[in-house]
């Protein structure tokens, strides 16, 4: 009798500590709606400047000597390439919330979308330097898309990716992936915002996290990846490796239970 509920309860923890395929897979959808459109409903808010942001400015005029202002071409480093480019080139957004321009000077763009910031850029120009004639075109863009990712990931630290909109999966899956032992069911985004800090919490596991605002990361984003608690306790990550780990410490304090009856 003793073996046998000694059996079920090493069964039990085997069961209760290996890690299920709900834990560990992306998107699932519900059994009832599998293979059908799935309507996006979320409307994502534009995203406002803050400081450090780094902005890539471009302008197309007639003029050629006024496109070139604009336009540097690294002179600081001309041997720099890709983001060492864009930290010599860009217009860094600074801790008083602006932005140094040629001929223009200081402007404030803190809390502005980058349309916005375009939109300023050419109402001045157009008012104070140029005619309509001169065929003023500006182009603002973010430098990329940075944010940092820790915990339980593939590849930990700062990343940067050069698009517009980047989803939460693919800034894991840029950073190494979730192993198995990474909760998927709450992943943790800090996000910045002009009066603070914000922590927000986002289900993988669910098809319904397509609909999250969090679900597009934005700009200085924080993404904190926790483990599952079957890392926590050190039982293993799959079947096997739980029933071979609980099957030594029962062996372990069997040994030592007997040890003291013998004595």
């Amino acid at each position: 009798m003793k073996l046998t509920s000694l059996l079920v309860l090493l069964l039990l923890l085997v069961g209760s500590s290996c890690i299920s395929r709900k834990q560990i897979t992306y998107l699932q959808e519900n059994e009832n709606t599998r293979d059908t459109i799935y309507p996006i409903l979320k409307k994502n808010e534009p995203y406002r400047l803050q400081v450090n942001d780094l902005l890539s400015i471009r302008t197309k005029a007639l003029d050629p000597d006024f496109k070139d202002i604009f336009n540097p071409v690294g002179e600081a480093d001309p041997n720099a390439t890709g983001e060492e480019r864009l930290y010599y080139d860009g217009f860094v957004v600074n801790p008083h919330g602006k932005i140094r321009v040629p001929i223009l000077g200081e402007l404030p763009v803190l809390g502005m979308t980058v349309d916005e910031v375009r939109e300023d850029i050419e109402r001045r120009l157009l008012a104070d330097y140029y005619k309509e004639e001169a065929n003023v075109f500006v182009t603002v863009k973010l430098a990329g898309i940075r944010y940092t990712i820790a915990g339980e990931i593939g590849g930990s630290g700062s990343n940067i990716i050069y698009r517009d909109q980047v989803s939460i999966v693919e800034a894991i899956a840029n950073s190494g992936g979730v192993p198995l032992t990474g909760d998927l069911s709450d992943i943790i985004v800090i996000r910045q915002y002009p009066t603070g800090q914000k922590v927000h919490h986002i289900d993988l596991t669910s098809i319904d996290a397509m609909n999250s605002p969090y679900y597009d990361i934005k700009p200085n984003d924080l993404i904190i990846v926790n483990p599952l608690p079957q890392k926590t306790i050190g039982t293993g990550t799959t079947g096997l490796q739980s029933f071979t780990t609980i099957l030594s410490v029962v062996t372990a304090l069997t040994g030592v239970i007997l040890l003291f009856i013998r004595l």
